[in-house]
């Protein structure tokens, strides 16, 4: 049931210049800056709430609010102030803010703390400091596989990429197969039709000097898997006793592994366990707000609780040297478990997403939330701002490779690297050589 939210603060504003920052829930979730007569970016139907936004926290229209973090520069020269849930990893507060004339009222239903600063990115990177994180370890650069090829993906071009990547001396430490290798979500060691061996691909990749990277989505199972349907109680329930839902995407209705059940655990552990022993040692884990998700699990541990516990078991196959990037992921309760995390929505080769849902893949939505969460870079993990395309075909590539080399995060390229131009490979280069290693 949702908490009642209880007022923190009556604080007066300036209404022509203040701001306010909206952490928002996971990954995708939009969060930045907006004056006080922005109207915030909000889910545009049922499934996107469930699948980009925290589900059973619905914003009143006109509200400003921020999942675990909110920061208010008043516009009157007095201090940013930032309230910030008490407990981070396990209680993560809804904090939301009403104007009313020229006073913002500030409630939360759960635990805070409050905070000052100069400024909000500054307020926040202070917050995170305080929290005594050890710097995180440097990110490998990175190909990908995701944003030229998608789920059609097949093993002939990762090898074709792989031998491109020496034709044009390209600075790429680990290729990483995304989606599309498996036979279906949750039938992770299957291989689907296009690819032959997942360890010869890592065979070969290592051989030219390089390291082997895998894409899961380790808590989504496809209703239609082999997992579903020979291990049906490993699966996450609603409160009726059907099937958790997590949303709708890839064209298939989505149920969530629960990682408390001492099976579907021991079966997390033999997928990641295999993959580590063929040669991969860069993880890329996806969807992770299906861990994080209400329902009726095997053990009575809260959603976090087991939504940490779940990334437990995957840190625990794959080992403490083995890099992991987390996307799709609710932010405060990932603190401590990751390398690197992506920090925004998706990016895409068009600027504009569908409908204008900033939760959704574009440049425009990636760059805008990336922006609001570059305080995290370095504090936190660091940020994965998306992949760079800097093929020809896509829209204003040239604005989206300066936002990626401005963030100084994750450096990673995701385009048939024969089909780069002149302009393409060089800026690809370039941006790959400037990570300091």
């Amino acid at each position: 049931m949702p908490h009642p939210f209880t007022p923190l603060a009556s604080v007066p504003v300036d209404p022509r210049v203040a701001r306010v920052h909206e952490e928002g829930w996971q990954s995708w979730s939009p969060s930045g800056a907006y004056a006080l007569g922005d109207k915030p970016y909000r889910p545009t139907n049922d499934n996107w709430a469930t699948v980009c936004y925290r589900p059973g926290c619905t914003v009143p229209s006109g509200a400003f609010q921020g999942e675990g973090l909110l920061a208010l520069d008043p516009g009157d020269g007095s201090p940013v102030r930032l309230w910030a849930a008490a407990d981070p990893l396990h209680a993560v507060a809804s904090i939301r803010l009403e104007v009313h004339g020229d006073r913002a009222e500030v409630s939360a239903d759960g635990p805070v703390r409050e905070l000052t600063g100069s400024d909000i990115q500054s307020a926040l990177a202070e917050w995170a400091d305080g929290l005594g994180l050890a710097a995180p370890r440097p990110a490998p650069t990175v190909w990908c596989s995701w944003y030229e090829y998608f789920t059609a993906v097949t093993e002939d071009d990762i090898h074709e990429n792989l031998r491109a990547m020496d034709t044009l001396d390209l600075p790429i430490d680990v290729v990483q197969i995304d989606d599309g290798y498996q036979s279906a979500l949750g039938d992770w060691l299957t291989l689907s039709g296009r690819f032959r061996s997942r360890a010869q691909i890592a065979e070969a990749i290592r051989a030219r000097g390089r390291r082997a990277g895998i894409w899961t989505a380790p808590f989504l199972v496809d209703p239609a898997s082999d997992l579903a349907a020979g291990h049906p109680d490993w699966l996450v329930k609603d409160a009726e006793g059907g099937f958790a839902h997590a949303g709708r995407n890839w064209g298939h209705d989505l149920c969530v592994l629960d990682t408390t059940h001492p099976d579907a655990a021991a079966y997390l552990t033999d997928v990641f366990r295999t993959l580590r022993a063929e040669g991969y040692d860069y993880f890329k884990v996806d969807f992770l707000y299906a861990g994080a998700l209400d329902g009726v699990r095997h053990s009575s541990d809260d959603a976090l609780t087991a939504y940490r516990a779940g990334i437990g078991v995957i840190r625990e196959a794959i080992g403490p040297d083995a890099y992991l990037l987390g996307c799709g992921a609710p932010i405060l309760p990932s603190i401590g478990l990751f390398d690197a995390m992506r920090v925004s929505p998706d990016t895409a080769p068009h600027r504009r997403p569908e409908a204008d849902d900033y939760s959704q893949p574009g440049q425009d939505p990636a760059e805008f939330t990336g922006v609001g969460r570059q305080w995290q870079h370095g504090r936190l993990w660091v940020n994965d701002p998306d992949c760079l395309m800097a093929r020809p075909a896509v829209e204003t590539r040239e604005r989206w490779a300066a936002h990626v080399e401005s963030t100084g995060g994750l450096m990673a390229s995701s385009d048939r690297l024969l089909s780069l131009d002149e302009w393409g490979v060089t800026t690809t280069r370039r941006l790959l050589r400037g990570v300091v290693k």
